[in-house]
């Protein structure tokens, strides 16, 4: 079995593989963060689910990156989570 982080190293090599693992990257760390700012808080996902009046499933299909949210789903679970969501276009 091939450790992850070598594996990664490998396929980053590919042109191809790294642009659509850095087009990911936005996505995957505001995932980290509202993960990381519900653990602070002590709250459950099902908490969670609770305050942002949605399911504690699309939380947890969220925090896996299998869900696909609206930018209004994120600022409700943002505002659930006494957060701010703020979007910056740099160049």
């Amino acid at each position: 079995m091939i450790p992850y982080e070598k594996l990664k190293k490998k396929w980053l090599k590919d042109p191809e593989f790294k642009k659509a693992y850095d087009d990911l990257a936005p996505e995957f760390e505001l995932i980290r963060l509202m993960i990381q700012k519900r653990i602070d808080e002590g709250i459950t996902q099902k908490e969670l689910a609770r305050r942002a009046h949605t399911k504690q499933s699309a939380i947890s299909r969220f925090e896996s990156g299998r869900y696909n949210p609206s930018l209004a789903w994120i600022q409700n679970l943002a505002h659930a989570l006494d957060a701010k969501v703020r979007i910056s276009i740099g160049r």
